[in-house]
């Protein structure tokens, strides 16, 4: 078998994630880096001691032994290497979210997508948590067809990052697009169907108003509720909590229709959770018909080596291991440039909504 040979742009905290889990793969290896913080690459050399670490994005991109490349760089930073990767090799690309983070941008984004001779799949990892896959899978079939759907995020504050770009909206495109671009995405996933309108009321309420920067405070919003309206009559609302890391899951995902209801609950980060109270919890979906009454609920357990790897309840394994074999044998990539593209329009609009106090419905 032919080993898979991926080139990465940006081992941070995200990337050294990506590293990690690229490490349980069969048949792959990371063979170049480049991290221009001396630190994180440093972290990320010992996580992958057989990647040259390269002095830019152009002298990884000029070797000829790569076979895919990811890009794990700051948000603000995405658009840029994706352009240089389209001029100079343009490989099958694992993209971290957000796509972009400037409205202005879509231009560039569009640009590339009509021209680029290789597969771009945008990473959305949380499509591929085992309790969102199955809930994604049994949704339309439990309720009948999804009227409702409601997607809670419950969670601890933004980590600290790399030159703290993370608390900026100017570097991150706000938090409705850094962290929630995952739940739009998930909506259009799950409805099968494209945003028609927008409303959101979001702020900073919390966290980070004690941290300044070169004398800057931070304007990362901490809290939101979101609701979109989607072309086939469906809803879905976003709670977004970033102050709540005291609770039993991190993530809790409902839809109701006519026939019942289906429920998600994945837990965060095991890292996180306190020894003192024993085994973290395991993730689980509940299905609960109308007729007759009596819900269902099955764990859904991720393997521990797995789990160890990340932060997202495996899901970067397995969407790594779902772009390797794209790599290997050809075809489309399972999130395209358009998805990625709907995920931040949907988290402009939201973030416009609630500057604007406004309903937004050109998304």
């Amino acid at each position: 078998m032919k080993i898979i040979n991926y080139g990465i742009i940006g081992c941070g905290m995200m990337g050294q994630e990506h590293l990690r889990n690229i490490a349980l793969l069969d048949g792959a290896r990371v063979a170049a880096i480049f991290e221009p913080d001396e630190i994180m690459a440093a972290a990320a050399k010992a996580i992958a001691p057989n990647a040259k670490l390269e002095a830019s994005i152009e002298d990884l991109l000029s070797r000829n032994d790569l076979d895919c490349l990811l890009v794990a760089s700051p948000n603000h930073r995405h658009i840029d290497a994706l352009e240089r990767i389209a001029e100079l090799n343009p490989l099958p690309l694992l993209m971290e979210k957000p796509l972009y983070t400037d409205p202005a941008d879509i231009a560039r984004v569009e640009a590339i997508a009509a021209h680029y001779p290789a597969p771009i799949w945008v990473a959305m990892e949380y499509r591929y948590m085992p309790p969102v896959q199955t809930f994604a899978e049994e949704a339309q079939r439990a309720t009948g067809g999804v009227k409702m759907l409601t997607i809670r995020e419950h969670r601890f504050p933004f980590l600290h990052k790399v030159g703290d770009w993370n608390r900026f909206n100017r570097n991150t495109g706000g938090t409705l697009v850094e962290k929630c671009c995952h739940f739009f995405d998930l909506m259009r996933l799950i409805l099968g169907s494209d945003p028609v309108r927008v409303t959101a009321s979001a702020g900073q309420e919390v966290n980070h108003l004690d941290e300044t920067y070169d004398g800057e405070v931070p304007d990362i919003w901490d809290s939101a509720y979101v609701i979109v309206d989607f072309a086939n009559g469906a809803r879905a609302m976003l709670e977004l909590c970033m102050y709540a890391e005291g609770s039993r899951y991190q993530e809790e995902i409902s839809a109701v229709g006519p026939n019942g209801k289906i429920e998600a609950f994945v837990p965060g980060p095991g890292r996180f959770w306190p020894t003192h109270l024993g085994a973290p919890p395991v993730a689980q979906v509940i299905i609960s018909p109308r007729h007759p009454k009596g819900p269902q609920a099955v764990d859904i357990p991720v393997d521990p080596t797995i789990l160890d790897a990340g932060d997202h309840n495996g899901s970067t394994f397995y969407q790594h291991a779902r772009f390797l074999d794209l790599v290997r044998n050809g075809g489309a990539p399972e999130v395209s440039i358009a998805d990625g593209a709907w995920a931040v329009r949907m988290g402009i609009a939201a973030q416009n909504s609630a500057q604007s106090h406004s309903v937004i419905d050109r998304i």
